[in-house]
């Protein structure tokens, strides 16, 4: 589960919402390291990225890192911070659990609840089900 987080070929395939596209995805995964990801909407329009720095990579178990969307209409120079936990279940799998926090005060955050729902959705059909959603 932990290269389907850290891997550009994988990311590209389940790291979005809905039905748009992650054309790019760059990884140095390293505490340190930064990464890039690059989204599209259906039916083109302008590309939406985010990026930000790994603060934490302890595989296969946890990464920490930044979040800030770099271009689109959502840019700022304001991060946040991504947690994502993998509790290895012995033969059932593995639970991912997300936390997305640090945001600014008033700041909605139920875009980015319904983005990670959406792509972690996805994720799941892949792993499961073998399928590929382009």
């Amino acid at each position: 589960m932990f290269r389907n987080w850290t891997e550009p070929e994988q990311l590209r395939r389940w790291w979005r919402p809905g039905g748009f596209t992650c054309p790019d995805a760059r990884v140095d995964l390293r505490a340190g390291g930064t990464y890039r990801l690059v989204m599209q909407a259906p039916g083109g329009g302008p590309l939406m990225s985010v990026a930000g720095t790994y603060r934490t990579v302890d595989p296969p178990a946890l990464l920490v890192y930044t979040w800030r969307w770099d271009t689109g209409p959502a840019a700022s120079d304001h991060e946040s911070l991504v947690t994502v936990e993998f509790h290895d279940l012995g033969g059932r799998g593995t639970e991912v659990v997300v936390t997305h926090e640090r945001f600014p005060a008033g700041h909605d955050v139920s875009p980015y609840r319904s983005g990670w729902d959406e792509g972690l959705e996805k994720l799941e059909a892949i792993i499961t089900r073998g399928e590929v959603d382009a």
